[in-house]
């Protein structure tokens, strides 16, 4: 009997509250627990379609009289660091891949930060008329932490040295004929010798003045293109 009056009260409390619409509905825990897992499918599922939009480009090929659209991957670019300057567009990012294609296989590629710095720190003596620089630098643009290449743009231009920018540093890595995604690389205008007997290795006559005029034109490319951006800057 005596537990009748906390049940009359609790009825009593309830019907005022409906009256006074106010009435709390409790959510089931298996029902928010539902409504945040489909939350958080449906925003992987947007950045995974972002993601593929943002690598794949739509291309048409005509075959046999027929044009058929085909997807081909592209390299996704990261951001580029501030001071990613001078910083080759598409038609002169396509001709310094081509070089530093041509100096992987001759052999006149010298590939990341402390090989870079290396020849940097061993060139000739800096100034504006000092015209006998070990190479040319390629830097990626996409590089994270910053620090690890901010320091070879003040190196380059202490010695004189050209260097140019590109966005991708997986671009610039399959370019040198290496596996791994490369920050930097120099393209050199002669041969290393190797360190076994102190001679150069012998190439093709035809494929030395194929480089050669390859190196000049890399030359005349990133030094037009740094007094270019300069005027903008």
């Amino acid at each position: 009997m005596g537990s009748t009056k906390p049940e009359k009260k609790e009825k009593k409390d309830k019907k005022r509250s409906e009256a006074d619409g106010v009435t709390k509905v409790k959510k089931d825990k298996k029902e928010k627990k539902d409504k945040k897992d489909k939350l958080k499918t449906v925003v992987s599922a947007v950045i995974e379609d972002q993601l593929q939009a943002d690598s794949t480009a739509s291309v048409t090929v005509v075959k046999d009289g027929e044009a058929k659209v085909a997807k081909v991957l592209v390299p996704v670019v990261g951001a580029l660091v501030p001071f990613a300057k001078p910083l080759a567009d598409e038609k002169a990012t396509k001709k310094v891949m081509k070089t530093v294609r041509k100096a992987a296989k001759h052999k006149t590629l010298k590939r990341g930060v402390k090989e870079v710095v290396k020849s940097l720190r061993k060139s000739p003596a800096s100034g504006p008329g000092n015209t006998s620089f070990p190479g040319v630098v390629v830097l990626a643009g996409d590089i994270s932490p910053m620090d690890v290449i901010s320091h070879i743009p003040v190196l380059c231009e202490d010695v004189n040295v050209p260097y140019i920018f590109v966005t991708s540093r997986a671009e610039l890595g399959a370019a040198g004929s290496t596996k791994r995604p490369t920050s930097v690389v120099m393209v050199t205008e002669k041969q290393a010798k190797s360190k076994k007997d102190g001679k150069d290795d012998k190439i093709d006559e035809e494929e030395v003045e194929d480089f050669a005029e390859a190196y000049k034109d890399l030359v005349k490319l990133v030094e037009k293109e740094s007094k270019h951006q300069l005027k903008f800057t």
